[in-house]
């Protein structure tokens, strides 16, 4: 029995399967798509206004509230303990789902829901303080994968239980509270890590590689801090926080951390590439997010589902399915996207925002679906170079904490158009016009990176004369 333990403890292939097990199942949600149709139907019996501008929202303003705290404690207690709390979170979303009745209820669904997707974080993070850096790539594509599957084969299930079996909503609830369940009970056997990227590091040079560890080297658009080799790292930071531990007390500890991340984060952005690619990612995902929690709404408007097929399972299947493909194919697609890319964001918003106007211009449903299907394949594709262009300036921690702080300031913008455009102690609009203000926010995002690319290209342009006439 010892001999097994210390062979888990050692091997990445165990907790690799583990938290993919507990990814699959916890992404595999039949009833996610059919949302809006089961609350505003029969076993809710809500309206579409009390769904819209009174329901939803909490978990835009829970979910921005929790993000924070959590993603520090998630770091600080080093992830298991808060992808059991998921767990936890998840079941309580969807017992009060099927049990609960009233907006009241519905609003706690919002608000654990909250809950579940601040402590997403963990997912990730976990894999990576239990596996050697030689594997990262790889774990992290089985971690992506498996999410990306589970969510296709969610989407397709559901819309086959409910098109020719002829499940209740209700049942497809009953079926995801299962699924969740044992996403929670995966999570008990994930082995506990014995470090953290920030609070519980053992070595700086284990947690900071150098180029010889798969930390791509970049240009010189990239802040000086961040070019630094693994050695300049260590010796600017002193010693590991562990080795400082016994000279100081926790709290001292903790704040040194609190200070060092926010050190980190000025420098990175001082990074005027890093900086607009950011730019682009905290207000894309704003908008992203915000599309997505009321898109069932819009669909439920144009098609109500008490007189109406409702297709939404087929849709997100393919939406997944065509999102996944967008990203793989940037993979393959050989661009100096140093000097194309903000032209690439410019192109890809303005197509997001001419899909979200044909979403509020058309009557027609399947014209919203098709809408949706390019506005979800846009954004996945940019997403993607963003993500890349990003890492592959900084070391994992330094990722971590601008992909955190970035959606911070992406759901701090969210939460903004929440109040603004959706609540009903704001503008409380309808959800035909609330895609028209949506439509109009990528525009303004479009323009922004157009100009900026244009600016950027003509700029090099009249560098690369001047340097030949001189020459």
């Amino acid at each position: 029995m010892d001999c097994w333990k210390e062979a888990v403890g050692r091997s990445w292939i165990y907790p690799t399967l583990i938290i993919c097990a507990n990814g699959f199942f916890s992404t595999m949600r039949p009833s996610e798509s059919f949302l809006t149709p089961y609350l505003t139907g029969p076993d809710k019996n809500l309206t579409i206004e009390e769904v819209t501008n009174h329901i939803f929202p909490v978990w835009t303003y829970s979910y921005l509230a929790l993000l924070f705290p959590v993603f520090l404690i998630t770091d600080y207690v080093r992830y298991k303990p808060v992808l059991l709390l998921q767990g936890v979170s998840f079941i309580v979303t969807w017992l009060l789902l099927l049990f609960a009745h009233g907006v009241a209820a519905m609003q706690a669904v919002e608000f654990f829901y909250g809950m579940v997707t601040a402590t997403e974080v963990a997912y990730y993070a976990y894999i990576y303080s239990v596996v050697s850096t030689d594997h990262y790539q790889r774990v992290t594509s089985y971690c992506r994968s498996i999410t990306l599957v589970a969510a296709t084969v969610a989407a397709v299930l559901g819309q086959l239980l409910v098109s020719l079996a002829d499940v209740s909503y209700f049942h497809l609830n009953a079926i995801t509270l299962a699924s969740v369940s044992l996403a929670f009970l995966c999570s008990f056997f994930l082995p506990m890590p014995q470090k953290s990227m920030f609070f519980h590091r053992k070595d700086v040079s284990e947690t900071l590689p150098g180029p010889d560890k798969g930390v791509p080297t970049v240009g010189s658009d990239r802040p000086s801090s961040c070019q630094e080799d693994k050695g300049s790292v260590s010796a600017d930071r002193g010693p590991a926080p562990e080795q400082q531990a016994g000279n100081a007390e926790p709290q001292n500890h903790m704040l040194r951390v609190l200070v060092q991340l926010s050190k980190d984060l000025r420098d990175c952005y001082s990074s005027r590439k890093l900086l607009y690619w950011s730019l682009w990612w905290a207000l894309a995902t704003a908008g992203f997010n915000q599309v997505l929690n009321y898109i069932q709404v819009l669909w439920d408007f144009r098609a109500p589902s008490h007189s109406s097929a409702v297709y939404n399972g087929a849709v997100e299947a393919i939406a997944t399915f065509l999102g996944s493909a967008t990203s793989m194919a940037v993979g393959y697609v050989k661009v100096n996207w140093d000097l194309s890319g903000e032209l690439a964001l410019g192109i890809f918003s303005a197509m997001d925002a001419g899909s979200l106007f044909l979403m509020h211009f058309t009557d027609n449903i399947w014209a919203c679906y098709a809408g949706y299907l390019v506005f979800k394949a846009c954004y996945m594709l940019l997403i993607t170079i963003a993500t890349f262009q990003i890492a592959v300036s900084l070391s994992m921690e330094r990722y971590a904490l601008m992909f955190g702080f970035n959606n911070f300031v992406a759901l701090a913008i969210q939460t903004i158009l929440t109040v603004v455009v959706v609540d009903s102690r704001g503008l409380g609009l309808d959800i035909g016009t609330q895609f028209l203000i949506y439509g109009s926010y990528f525009t303004v995002i479009a323009g922004i990176f157009l100009i900026r690319s244009i600016y950027t290209i003509i700029s090099i342009k009249c560098r690369n004369t001047s340097v030949a006439g001189e020459s």
